[in-house]
């Protein structure tokens, strides 16, 4: 494949990949894009928090009997993305969150029945803990919907590829990051869907994000400015997001940057010389420092997905639309297992993806 245009900073030049023309879509239900709220809130120094944002009405999280988000098929329409069942076979994709989803190898199999994709049982999907144990750690209803989110969209996207969630027993920085050398250990492509505020040492972290072979990719976050850690190491993909458009008959028209995606200028971290050698880098004046995010996909909540979870979030089990950039990272560590390479930021400014360029 040959690159047509670049990835965007600060929502500047947001692109994102595609394998083939896009194509119409079904119709978003009824009831799409209404008011939205963060699952996981602010957290301390030296804490992340996961970056999904659920739909919900007049203050209320709502769940459903039936899905209320865009589906599968949907998006791959959309993106051009493969609609083989075996697509991403003999790779592994590891999701890293915190804390237990005690119910996601049910839901898991709840979702896949729902859209028609192949079973991820025993053999296709693996739970563990932070060291690769099965002792999990405590469970938390903010963390388990974004475990859904990850778990359920990579397996959409990828069906035919193994998926290894690894729970860190806690969402400090020095907890995810063992997680991640677990992760990175026993997979190809490793999805990262939290961060948090930069710090003076941060660069410290950057080789838990670094293996030969091994793609990371780290959703940008969900609040705009400023750059977020770890989407700002230099050794990540950091994606972003972006709004999905239909007409009134529901075929896909148009897609923009999503106006709360999160990526700025970092602070802390040294653009790679991919980055800063590419003609678009000098646009966002982020001066050799390292900027983010790299690429975007379906972020907003407004064009959510449909996930399935019964470890009960406010109350509510069942079929919640979710968006923040949560959704977009687990979907671009996916698509790169279907295409089999090594994702980096040679990669990625190189000529070796084509995007759609929506500036």
């Amino acid at each position: 494949m040959t690159r047509r245009t670049i990835t965007g900073f600060l929502g500047a030049l947001v692109a994102f990949v595609v394998f083939s023309a896009p194509a119409s879509a079904a119709a978003p239900p009824a009831g799409f894009g209404l008011s939205h709220h963060r699952v996981c809130g602010a957290q301390p120094f030296g804490f992340a928090r996961c970056h999904s944002v659920v739909v919900d009405r007049n203050g209320v999280t709502p769940s459903a009997a039936t899905p209320q988000g865009l589906d599968p098929a949907t998006i791959k329409g959309i993106y051009g993305f493969s609609v083989a069942n075996n697509a991403g076979a003999g790779k592994t994709i590891a999701i890293v969150d915190a804390y237990d989803d005690p119910t996601i190898a049910n839901d898991l199999g709840v979702f896949s029945s729902q859209f028609g994709l192949p079973a991820c049982g025993t053999g296709c999907f693996t739970k563990v803990n932070q060291t690769g144990g099965t002792s999990y750690p405590r469970a938390n209803s903010g963390w388990a919907l974004e475990i859904s989110l990850d778990v359920e969209w990579a397996h959409a996207i990828a069906p035919g590829a193994n998926i290894l969630l690894v729970e860190a027993k806690s969402n400090s920085f020095t907890n995810l990051v063992a997680a991640e050398d677990y992760a990175k250990a026993h997979a190809q492509y490793v999805s990262n869907s939290w961060g948090g505020s930069e710090f003076s040492g941060e660069s410290t972290y950057d080789s838990h994000f670094s293996q030969s072979g091994v793609s990371f990719f780290v959703s940008s976050g969900d609040a705009g400015l400023p750059a977020e850690y770890p989407s700002s190491s230099p050794n990540v993909i950091s994606v972003g997001g972006t709004t999905l458009h239909f007409d009134g008959s529901g075929n896909f028209t148009s897609e923009t940057g999503w106006s709360s995606g999160g990526g700025g200028c970092s602070t802390q971290e040294t653009a790679t010389s991919a980055q800063s050698g590419f003609a678009g880098y000098g646009q966002v004046n982020c001066n050799g420092t390292r900027a983010t995010p790299d690429v975007s996909l379906d972020a907003d909540p407004a064009s959510g997905v449909s996930v399935y979870d019964t470890t009960s979030y406010q109350g509510v089990t069942g079929w919640f639309v979710v968006g923040g950039t949560s959704a977009s990272s687990p979907m671009w560590a996916a698509a790169s297992a279907v295409a089999g390479a090594v994702v980096n930021s040679a990669y990625v400014y190189g000529n070796s993806i084509t995007y759609r360029d929506i500036t």
